[in-house]
């Protein structure tokens, strides 16, 4: 028997061990490839008579690192706003780029995100060169993009979504009655309506006010400008989105949303007749990744004065933060621009629902300290609410975009009693002792008493208070008038503007050239920085491997109870005071 366990142990060790040699190897052999496709990573060859192939399919973000394996992948594509504004730029002054072929497919964006790739395609309009746009299948918002075309085509057999826009939120009511999970919530602001998912079956009137006003408010901007593009009224346009018309190709051309009903041959006969050639070989086109590089970010101007755009993405977290915001990397940024004599001015790009209250006013505070020796603009993305507002009011200008989601100045506490969960679903009971009656505040085994949330709901009006006083202080308004505006309400970027809560609608373009006439630099005299700096490949496969270990030794020793686990640490992020927003509208 015992030469038997021994012979067990020994497989067992050796399989281990054969797994780790194989792990090692794989990251040597990964390693390897992705130093061989580093060396790629400089910009392709232009051919003379080239088009510029802009494939938008997959999802749009700001910024994207550097991956050669993602082409291999089944997830979808990503496509880098910022890197393709970049590409529209440089491509309508080179010589060699005759005109954009739009591909279109699936995509999935954010509305300001596409704005400012739109307004990106108009101002390349103005080289005269010109813009095709092909595809089977419009999503809304690419179609968005596609207005901007000289021709629209869409395939005989093909799609084009055209119906307006939605805000879908899932409500967890049932499902914490379930669990026996009871919320504790604390909140201030009739419109704060991030804890409404964990106490309601469906939205309240006032959350279901406030997103219907600004929705109708980005659509009915969107609606304008596609509009325009397409020679046709605002009102006939708002009409075929809202009985959704334009149901095939036919539609489509009868209706002028789109020029044609064509194959892509026929296409690719059109493109031919633009860049006057006589065979289909002849056409050449260069993706527009390939055009400005993979790292395009990294060859700054060699100017003395720089404009730091310091990017801030995602929910913030707490001090630190792998995939949000966190306040010690986002202080380290701002630090090291205060600190570089080059960075003459600072741009601070948000794109945040919000998240830690904390967190929030400890970056405000290092706002502070930079704004003392040199001039902070905020620009807003496709969100800078809550938290992410609390970033922006700290500068000394704000710049949104009209399609951004902004404000929801408001703060809200979330605990949850998981006794009945831990009594009733895992046989778990808590027992222990105190030195005080509020020694274990806070604790999640038990029920609150009245003092416990007089003490916590008191915390979070004084931190509304905080919050409205600093926003105006940063808005040169009453306090008064901004609790108007505040008490958590959403609004567009057009709205914003409106009531004080921003000071120019613009792109981040219009951040930085704001920033650069604060700093008393012109047009020429001064290159772009981008902060923090895109991780390596190298970096982010470490990183990719240590949280797959993670993850799976977790699943080794919980087993079945993982799923659970995994679910109470996803709750646990929204636990705490926290100046947050809850909404997920996406541009598809």
């Amino acid at each position: 028997m015992k030469g038997f366990i021994k012979i067990v142990f020994g497989t067992l060790v050796g399989l281990v061990l054969f797994n780790v040699l194989a792990v090692f190897l794989t990251i040597g052999i990964l390693v390897g490839i992705a130093a061989s496709a580093g060396s790629g990573n400089e910009k392709e060859e232009v051919k003379t008579n080239s088009i510029l192939k802009v494939s938008l399919s997959g999802v749009m973000v700001e910024r994207i690192a550097d991956d050669p394996f993602a082409k291999f992948g089944n997830e979808p594509s990503g496509i880098s706003s910022f890197q393709l504004k970049n590409a529209l730029e440089k491509a309508a002054t080179d010589p060699k780029i005759q005109g954009i072929y739009l591909e279109t497919g699936f995509l999935m964006a954010s509305m300001a995100s596409l704005e400012e790739v739109r307004n990106a395609l108009i101002e390349f309009k103005k080289s005269k060169k010109f813009i095709v746009s092909y595809g089977e299948y419009y999503t809304e918002g690419a179609y968005y993009l596609a207005s901007t075309a000289d021709k629209i085509y869409l395939n005989p057999g093909g799609i084009l979504e055209l119906n307006g826009l939605n805000s879908s939120i899932p409500f967890f009511k049932g499902a914490m009655a379930k669990l026996e999970i009871k919320p504790e919530v604390f909140r201030v602001g009739t419109f704060k309506s991030a804890v409404e998912p964990f106490i309601l079956d469906k939205m309240s009137d006032a959350n279901r006010l406030q997103t219907t006003s600004f929705l109708n408010s980005i659509y009915g901007h969107m609606v304008a400008q596609m509009a325009e593009s397409r020679n046709m009224s605002p009102e006939m346009m708002r009409k075929i989105s809202d009985s959704c018309l334009v149901q095939n190709a036919k539609d489509g051309v009868r209706l002028n949303v789109i020029d044609g009903a064509l194959y892509w041959d026929e296409v690719e006969a059109e493109l031919m007749k633009k860049v006057k050639v006589s065979k289909v070989d002849d056409l050449e086109f260069i993706d527009f990744d390939d055009f400005v590089g993979k790292e395009w970010e990294k060859n700054e101007s060699s100017s003395a004065n720089k404009i730091a755009v310091i990017v801030a993405k995602g929910e913030i977290d707490g001090s630190r933060s792998k995939d949000g915001i966190g306040s010690d990397d986002f202080n380290e940024q701002i630090r090291k621009a205060r600190d570089d004599d080059k960075v003459k001015a600072v741009v601070i790009r948000i794109n945040s629902p919000g998240g830690s209250a904390l967190a929030s006013d400890v970056m405000w505070r290092e706002i502070q300290l930079l704004r003392k020796v040199k001039p902070v603009i905020a620009s807003m993305g496709d969100v800078a609410a809550s938290g992410g507002y609390y970033m922006a009011m700290g500068c000394d200008s704000i710049v949104a975009m009209p399609t951004t989601i902004t404000g929801s100045i408001g703060v809200f506490g979330l605990l949850f009693n998981a006794q009945g969960f831990l009594n009733n679903k895992l046989g778990v009971t808590m027992d222990g002792v105190k030195t005080g009656v509020y020694s274990d505040l806070g604790n999640g085994t038990r029920e609150m008493n009245d003092g416990e949330r007089k003490i916590i709901q008191t915390n979070v009006d004084s931190i509304y208070e905080v919050f409205t006083r600093k926003a105006a202080q940063g808005r040169r308004l009453t306090q008064d008038s901004i609790k108007v505006i505040a008490s958590g309400r959403v609004w567009s970027g057009i709205q914003a503007k409106q009531n004080g809560l921003v000071d120019k609608l613009g792109n981040l373009d219009d951040g930085i050239v704001m920033a650069a006439n604060k700093a008393k630099l012109k047009k020429g005299d001064y290159g772009i920085v981008y902060m923090p700096k895109l991780k390596t490949f190298i970096e982010q496969i470490s990183e990719s491997f240590e949280t797959k270990v993670q993850v799976q030794w977790q699943k080794m020793i919980l087993g079945e109870m993982y799923p659970l686990v995994q679910q109470a640490n996803s709750l646990q992020k929204m636990e705490g005071i926290q100046a947050k927003l809850l909404l997920n509208v996406q541009m598809h």
